[in-house]
């Protein structure tokens, strides 16, 4: 494929280094201990004064999935503490797609750890333009992958500053692919011209995989029941079910009904892309159940917006078509409201 004129003006990009963007904070032991409690996170290495006190490392290290975290901008956007940068590293994506390439994708993050990072440093990032790959067509559309470096610092008193860490970043900036007529698309565009009035047909919910381990799961869903996998030998339930126990290796498993009550533990809201027939925008929840395990499900009748993390929920095994049933999980108060 040749190569655009106005690329060359964009390729003259790549290798460009782009200034400091700081962390907010130093790196301390209360926001280690938050992203453990969150991330399920057990070592004491990172939490635990005496017991890291006494390794080599002589006191509590962040962990090393941590590295991006420190120096991440916050709820706003673009919003970095005072001595950072104001170039736009991602400048390029804006050239790219002022070409009419307006669609991103992230394809594939990679970190490199070359040390623990320890309480009290200051962590900076600068980033560098690695890569601007051939124009390429996939089967999201036809576009340019582009390779970001940052390189992760700890600003140093006296001394040249030391590298802790490294990401390389990858993106997929691109134009979406047209979309096929299908049948259903003519079938619509005839009965808004006045040529049939039929609707097309609904598209139904993609079927789950079953295998033996979730069947019962599902054969649940259909009988009325949320089933939770159980172990006879410690009685331990677990989700998603597994042929063997995660906590004493038993292989002898059974289910039980729990009550489909929880909180909402985290969750994502989707927005793109549209797929029919799901709603947009798309609310998915990791629910914590009252028995204590944790399942991803959709919400419904919920405001995306509104979502907060701990609210109350209730399961709702709703009904698609003669043979799927889903558990969705709805606010506990709704349900008591249209009683």
């Amino acid at each position: 494929m040749a190569e655009h004129d106005w690329m060359s003006d964009v390729r003259s990009l790549v290798g460009r280094q782009y200034g400091r963007i700081y962390a907010w904070d130093r790196v301390n032991e209360a926001m280690i201990r938050q992203w453990c409690e969150m991330m399920g996170v057990d070592n004491p290495l990172y939490t635990d004064t005496d017991y890291a006190r006494n390794t080599e490392h002589g006191g509590i290290v962040a962990p090393p999935a941590m590295l991006q975290v420190w120096c991440m901008e916050g709820p706003e956007m673009n919003h970095y503490p005072p001595g950072s940068t104001d170039e736009d590293p991602y400048e390029v994506l804006k050239l790219i797609e002022a070409q009419g390439y307006p669609s991103v994708v992230a394809v594939n993050s990679e970190l490199d750890f070359t040390r623990y990072v320890r309480v009290g440093e200051r962590l900076y990032y600068t980033t560098r333009l690695e890569a601007i790959g051939e124009e390429k067509t996939t089967a999201l559309g036809t576009g340019f992958f582009v390779t970001l470096i940052m390189s992760f610092f700890s600003e140093l008193e006296a001394g040249e500053d030391e590298k802790v860490g490294e990401m390389l970043f990858r993106v997929f900036k691109f134009r979406p692919a047209e979309r096929p007529q299908t049948q259903a698309d003519a079938v619509g565009e005839q009965a808004s011209k006045g040529e049939n009035e039929a609707a097309p047909a609904p598209i139904p919910r993609p079927r789950p995989g079953i295998s033996d381990d979730t069947r019962f799961f599902w054969e649940g869903c259909r009988d009325g029941e949320l089933r939770i996998q159980r172990c006879t030998a410690c009685g331990e339930l677990q989700h998603p079910p597994g042929p063997v126990c995660s906590h004493c290796h038993s292989f002898e498993l059974d289910s039980v009904a729990v009550s489909g009550k929880g909180q909402l533990y985290s969750f994502v809201v989707m927005h793109y892309p549209e797929v029919p027939p799901f709603d947009t925008p798309n609310p998915i929840g990791l629910i914590e159940l009252d028995e204590g395990v944790r399942l991803i499900a959709g919400l419904v009748d919920v405001d995306p917006g509104g979502l907060e993390i701990g609210q109350r929920l209730e399961v709702e095994l709703r009904r698609f078509g003669d043979d799927l049933t889903l558990p969705l999980f709805r606010p506990a108060a709704a349900r008591a409201d249209c009683e």
